[in-house]
């Protein structure tokens, strides 16, 4: 269990320093392209909510499979392989670098007025349409973004660690990665996809509202409102969104920032009006962003750091 804690602490602080290098392999690829292949294959005819189930667990199945006899292999050749290894596949499956400088992409172009340079950079992290976007939908699109994708990319594969090692985060990954490849709600995907979006709700359930929590108690107070209101409309907003998870995230971040988040977006043409969450006692700015990297980075360490002690805690018990 000790180097099962090294392990996560050295791939946390791994992919906080180097995150994912764009010449390197990646995990997420290759599971991309099988999912890519098998959804050519099953996508058809009738069945597809059972043909959705069995790309879900057969992906899972080689996805653990492979990373579990990676770690046991390390393991038994020395513990000291072990930890390197499993740290390094734990540092693949989290996105704090990644994701600081994908929303920093956006940032530093619009507060340059270089607009159509912010759309575009927004378009490679969200799924929205971003070709007409105007400086403060650019500025929630990559707040929301962040928000979200700090229990997603962060805390969820953190959590699952915890609890099952380098193959708890890459169960997380693989179904993450089906959600948001198959997962949509349209013509295409609207059934074949059902079993990947819920099973990516289901893994995100605690995470997120562990994440949500923490980002309102731990976080800086920037719309100066008090506690309660605070509290309050985070747990009222959150449960407007239609996402079960993402509205956890986002409404804490709007409450703590005391902005407003949400409201009209494009997909593919057709628009989609979510509710408006958060306060909107701040204008929206450029700056912003920043204070959702702040957030995303602050919560980040005090999720490892709790998870760090409840494990401590509850393997010296048992």
């Amino acid at each position: 269990m000790p180097a099962h804690f090294i392990a996560i602490a050295i791939g946390f602080v791994l992919d906080r320093l180097i995150g994912d290098p764009p010449t390197w392999p990646h995990p997420v690829r290759w599971i991309g392209s099988f999912i890519t292949k098998l959804t050519a294959v099953l996508n058809k005819g009738r069945f597809r909510t059972l043909k959705g189930a069995i790309i879900l667990f057969t992906t899972v199945f080689f996805v653990f499979i492979a990373v579990f006899a990676i770690v046991i292999m390390a393991y038994q050749l020395h513990i000291v392989t072990g930890i390197l290894i499993e740290s390094l596949l734990i540092a693949a499956g989290l996105s704090q670098k990644s994701l600081r400088d994908a929303a920093l992409a956006v940032h530093d172009p619009l507060v340059a007025g270089d607009l159509p340079e912010a759309r575009t950079k927004l378009s490679w992290i969200v799924g929205r349409d971003t070709e007409k976007l105007k400086a403060n939908d650019i500025v929630r699109g990559t707040i929301e973004t962040v928000s979200e994708n700090t229990s997603d990319g962060i805390t969820a594969p953190l959590f699952w660690a915890f609890l099952f090692g380098a193959p708890g985060v890459w169960i997380y990954k693989t179904v993450n990665t089906l959600d948001s490849m198959i997962g949509y709600k349209d013509e295409r995907y609207d059934k074949f996809g059902t079993f990947s979006a819920r099973a990516d709700d289901l893994l995100n359930f605690i995470p997120a509202r562990i994440t949500g929590m923490l980002i309102i108690l731990n976080t800086p107070n920037e719309g100066n409102l008090p506690f309660l209101k605070r509290f309050t409309g985070w747990s009222r907003d959150a449960r407007r969104h239609p996402s079960p998870n993402s509205g956890f995230l986002e409404a804490a971040t709007a409450w703590q920032l005391g902005i407003k988040l949400g409201g009209k977006s494009t997909y593919r043409g057709i628009a989609s009006t979510r509710p408006e969450i958060g306060p909107g006692t701040v204008p929206l700015t450029a700056g912003h962003i920043k204070a959702a990297i702040t957030q995303m980075h602050t919560v980040a360490l005090i999720f490892w750091l709790m998870m760090t002690a409840i494990g401590v805690f509850v393997n010296a018990i048992a």
